[in-house]
């Protein structure tokens, strides 16, 4: 990681991915946050490619600009973003930096992993697509991307970006800011993505908070087995995974792979049958049922083992940092498990009482987690 300080040569272009359907929508966003201007579809009659947008967005850097932001059109974000991303990338001028990350993802695990343990920044798991929402890269390898990407089938940018900084950089992934600060908005999808339902970010922050732990937070370079949920059932993914014969895009639940993490089941089941809180499960059980409270609890069990062993590795921040930026960046991310662990038709049932109950379920077993580390 390249980790520059008091740098002065940063100049940030930018540009907004979009299709004819969103021109609207897309002028609105560049004009309120003050962006460089709009990188439109240029077949919008042809297949949906995110891709084919992508290198006319990326093409778009301003002449003698360091650094290039695509943001795409259905995103919401604070006026202040051009600079708290320029500030990141003079902290980080080499680094790909995503402002942006799914909350139901493997990186999205990995990103609630690292603010449980108060990082600011981790690095991507090489086996998933790269969040596209919100991007920023130097111009050189966004001029790199274009041409390893010229001529691709490819019909998804954040797919190949994945492929693209395994391949260039050797598996140097992109460095994903853990408070977002770029939210998806609605459930609509030109690419195909509407069947993953509500797709939000994994731990949304506001500005305020987000500028000093993006400048000064700690990094979280590798953050060990990564539990995670998708469809209402937990999985792990493992250290070195991407060097599966699929290139480790195969899910292994739990129960699976928990011998390769120096766990066991009985230490599992032990712990749940200690501190389980009995009321705060039924009450989760009586809407989405008992076996999915079990399996959140039981996913957030082993969050929280993790991240206390990645807390132990960060050691002190680097910097002070406002009064309870981490702890709001914490419950954040952990208010986002338990909706973004249902199964995606069962999302719009997670009403703000839904999300509270299963926040509390899901503190107690960090809690328990913790000890366990």
């Amino acid at each position: 990681m390249t980790e520059v300080t008091n740098v002065t040569e940063i100049d940030v272009s930018s540009a907004v991915m979009t299709h004819p359907v969103r021109l609207a929508q897309a002028r609105d966003l560049a004009a309120r946050l003050r962006l460089g201007g709009l990188a439109l579809d240029p077949d919008p009659e042809g297949a949906p490619s995110a891709l084919r947008t992508a290198l006319v967005a990326w093409a778009a850097a301003a002449p003698g600009a360091s650094h290039h932001l695509v943001v795409q059109d259905d995103v919401e974000a604070p006026a202040e973003l051009v600079e708290i991303v320029a500030s990141a990338a003079a902290r980080f001028p080499d680094e790909a930096l995503v402002f942006y990350t799914n909350w139901h993802a493997r990186n999205g695990a990995a990103a609630r992993l690292a603010a449980l343990a108060g990082a600011a920044w981790v690095r991507a798991v090489p086996d998933e697509f790269t969040p596209s929402l919100g991007v920023c890269l130097p111009v050189a390898t966004a001029a790199a991307f274009r041409a390893y990407a010229r001529g691709s089938s490819q019909r998804h940018d954040d797919e190949l970006f994945t492929a693209f900084f395994r391949d260039r950089a050797r598996g140097r992934m992109a460095l994903l800011a853990v408070p977002n600060i770029v939210e998806h908005i609605g459930t609509s999808s030109i690419n195909g993505h509407a069947a993953q339902g509500i797709r939000v970010a994994v731990c949304p922050t506001s500005a305020a908070d987000a500028a000093p732990l993006l400048a000064s937070g700690s990094v979280l370079e590798e953050p060990g087995w990564i539990p995670y949920m998708r469809y209402g059932e937990g999985y792990i993914r493992l250290v070195g995974q991407e060097r599966d014969y699929d290139g480790g895009r195969g899910h292994h639940s739990w129960r699976e792979v928990l011998p390769a993490t120096g766990l066991t089941e009985e230490a599992v089941h032990a712990a749940r049958a200690a501190h389980l809180p009995e009321g705060l499960a039924g009450d989760v059980a009586r809407t989405f049922g008992r076996a999915f409270a079990e399996e959140l609890w039981t996913h957030c069990l082993l969050l929280g083992r993790q991240a206390a062993r990645a807390t132990h590795r960060l050691g002190p921040p680097r910097g002070a940092l406002p009064p309870g930026v981490l702890a709001r960046m914490r419950e954040s991310a952990l208010a986002t498990a338990g909706p973004a662990g249902l199964p995606p038709e069962r999302r719009p049932e997670a009403g703000p009482d839904e999300v509270r109950t299963m926040t509390a379920l899901a503190r107690t077993a960090v809690r328990a987690g913790a000890d366990m580390a």
